[in-house]
């Protein structure tokens, strides 16, 4: 018991770990890591991703979303975008989604982390701030995810693009744009 406290008085509240990150303080980590889990000081999130929640007068505090994506791509490159960002372009989108994009260099595919649904899409190049230029050329990038009318949604994106600055828009379009958006934008220069 006392290789337990050991590991858990290595533990900040708050924090995401990775299996690898608490073998540093334990002999014998799995075992280790089971006893946390099931006394419920541990909460698994995900195959190998841990975390050690903090606690306020109104129960666990969920884990960042920063720090959980952060932990399980052990890599600091990485935007979180919403699907939902598009309802504020005014181009005619409103549904709600609840998973969010992970613009990242190292994995693909829907993965559930501590119950929260991310969407992980490796792409070279991404933003470190969101514009509307790039949710434009995002939007048409990822208008097969979304549940809009589609050629409705079309003609408000062609009438916004024509409202931003053409030279904005070219550049996030070169440097963000899939092909469908590349095709789409090449219409309207």
């Amino acid at each position: 018991m006392t290789a337990v406290l050991e590991l858990k008085s290595n533990l900040t509240r708050g924090n995401v770990y990775r299996r690898s990150d608490l073998a540093q303080w334990s002999n014998a980590v799995d075992r280790h890591v089971q006893l946390l889990v099931k006394n419920g000081e541990l909460q698994k999130l995900s195959g190998g991703v841990y975390y050690y929640p903090k606690q306020t007068a109104f129960g666990a505090v969920p884990p960042k979303d920063e720090d959980l994506v952060r932990v399980f791509l052990k890599d600091d490159r990485f935007f979180i975008a919403s699907l939902n960002a598009y309802n504020g372009l005014g181009v005619g989108a409103t549904q709600l989604y609840n998973e969010q994009l992970v613009y990242n260099s190292k994995r693909d595919g829907r993965y559930d982390l501590g119950g929260h649904t991310f969407y992980f899409i490796k792409r070279p190049y991404f933003p470190n701030e969101v514009t509307e230029e790039f949710l434009l050329v995002d939007l048409l990038n990822n208008l097969h995810l979304l549940a809009e009318d589609t050629n409705a949604l079309l003609e408000k994106v062609a009438e916004k693009a024509k409202r931003l600055s053409p030279q904005s828009l070219q550049k996030a379009v070169q440097d963000f744009g899939g092909l469908r958006a590349k095709k789409f934008f090449a219409k309207l220069f």
